[in-house]
């Protein structure tokens, strides 16, 4: 079969953000599939803080815990991820907040079907040369292979088997995965087939995910095959929309641009005429103000724990961010404002906690630039010491507890003429990454059938949260120890 290529008119070819949603919703609900509205980022699966991918409000389903909404769904689903959040505004696709558009099967098509339909959406409905196309499948799957190039008729050189780290896919430690196959767009399809390298990320970008979901996973990293094989896709909708708008990176597409227009309009600068470092910090004001609005909106407040310090790191490295920029001004609740607007078409529901989410803005701003003052009074005086250099356990101090950024630690050093202990900082934080690790609860969800049918057998709680600001009484109902319901446990016991 030959590689099939574009009637789509360039004209009819979905540009912005928007269409570039509505567009795809659109192909798979022709395709009998249900549109599900985005779910909360705050997730139901207990062994994730956040919303993390499109496949995580039906992971139940997938683990046969829950009946499907329908045999075929397809969503628009918001997520937060932050595992990499250094490499935000410094790569051209890393983002806190991003959306992931999805096509899932429980139980229904599999995989011929899967990839026919992601080529056909990628080069019919996206108007994708095939030229500019290269995909991966997992080292071991020759079946996906076999359709790549014997049904679809990619060729044979633009098909890239990769290992574990790259194709094949689980949604945590335990529960469902299955090896995956991923399509790449190439920016400099001119050098040709030989050698590709999709490690190159000046050339490629991965934009579509197809998982071929088969296998639960258990706590000792046993697969077994799942009672229904399953189709869960991810289409980054930021990636697709740089391919699409021809913009260097995902910054300057429509879904995030305006925002960092806001803040250049704030610092009185000119985006295309500032240097790496400044094009950076706006870039991580767009990322995090649309983040952090959505994290509101659902329900997150700062706090120094779990997502409420997701929050307040992001909210922090905004006013930080300013601050290097030349903002000095309260500028949070603006750029809110300017989120909100961006974001509502798509996301009403910012609108109806537009009121929550500025006074959340608002109050978190206020506290930290007082912090900030502390922390500055603090850096005062160590320099009033005349170190010749600025301690690592001085900077993490000032970092960790008073939330003072390390970089504005080595800018006020640098302006006396000194420098900071960063090997020594990295010491301190290591240190306390693996006091948190140490802290850390590994949850296994493989036990989840145990705890609903415990569950089943109890009333239903009632919770007072939204009528009473005091502290309530609650009983313990169940134990369940080492996966068993038990009356009691003994030391070493794993207890839920």
């Amino acid at each position: 079969m030959a590689v099939a290529r574009s009637s789509r008119s360039a004209a009819a070819t979905p540009r912005t953000g928007a269409e570039i949603r509505a567009a795809f919703l659109s192909f798979y609900e022709e395709r009998g599939h249900k549109v599900m509205a985005s779910a909360s980022l705050i997730p139901e699966d207990p062994t994730v803080l956040l919303t993390i991918a499109g496949m995580l409000p039906f992971k139940p389903v997938f683990l046969g815990q829950q009946k499907r909404p329908a045999p075929r769904a397809t969503s628009s689903q918001k997520c937060i991820r932050t595992n990499d959040i250094e490499n935000v505004g410094r790569t051209a696709r890393h983002h806190t907040f991003f959306e992931m558009l999805g096509n899932f099967s429980f139980g229904d098509y599999f995989k011929q079907q899967a990839i026919e339909w992601a080529w056909e959406l990628s080069t019919d409905l996206f108007g994708i040369d095939p030229k500019h196309l290269v995909v991966s499948v997992f080292r071991e799957d020759d079946e996906a292979e076999q359709i790549w190039r014997d049904v679809v008729g990619v060729n044979p050189k633009r098909i890239i088997r990769m290992d574990e780290a790259d194709n094949f896919w689980a949604s945590g430690p335990t529960g469902p995965c299955g090896p995956c196959s991923e399509i790449y767009y190439d920016f400099k399809p001119e050098l040709g087939d030989e050698g590709i390298d999709l490690e190159d990320d000046e050339r490629f970008i991965e934009f579509y995910n197809l998982v071929f979901m088969q296998y639960n996973r258990d706590a000792e990293g046993t697969l077994t095959p799942l009672a229904n094989r399953n189709i869960d896709t991810g289409l980054g909708l930021e990636r697709m929309a740089q391919i699409l708008q021809k913009v260097p990176n995902n910054y300057e597409t429509d879904l995030i641009f305006p925002l960092i227009q806001t803040a250049a309009d704030l610092a009185g600068v000119d985006y295309h005429q500032l240097d790496d470092a400044g094009q950076t910090s706006l870039k991580v004001i767009g990322d995090h103000s649309r983040a952090v609005t959505q994290l509101i909106c659902d329900g997150v407040s700062a706090s120094n724990l779990g997502r409420g310090y997701i929050l307040r790191r992001l909210l922090r490295r905004v006013v930080r961010h300013g601050r290097l920029l030349g903002i000095h001004q309260p500028f949070l609740v603006t750029m809110g404002q300017a989120s909100i607007a961006l974001l509502q078409d798509a996301h009403p529901s910012v609108i109806e906690r537009q009121e929550v989410i500025l006074a959340e803005l608002e109050r978190e701003e206020s506290r930290f630039l007082e912090t900030l003052e502390r922390g500055e009074k603090l850096l005062a005086e160590v320099l009033e010491s005349k170190p010749k250099q600025i301690s690592g356990a001085q900077a993490f101090e000032l970092y960790d507890t008073y939330g003072f950024p390390l970089e504005l630690t080595q800018e006020i050093a640098e302006e006396q003429g000194l420098d900071v202990d960063l090997a020594g900082f990295e010491q301190a934080m290591e240190q306390q990454r693996q006091r948190a690790k140490a802290a850390a609860v590994s949850i296994d969800l493989t036990l989840q059938d145990a705890i609903d049918q415990v569950a089943a057998d109890l009333n239903a709680t009632a919770f007072e949260g939204y009528d009473l600001l005091e502290q309530s009484s609650s009983t313990v109902q169940a134990l369940l120890v080492n996966g068993e319901a038990a009356t009691s446990a003994s030391d070493g016991d794993v207890v839920q």
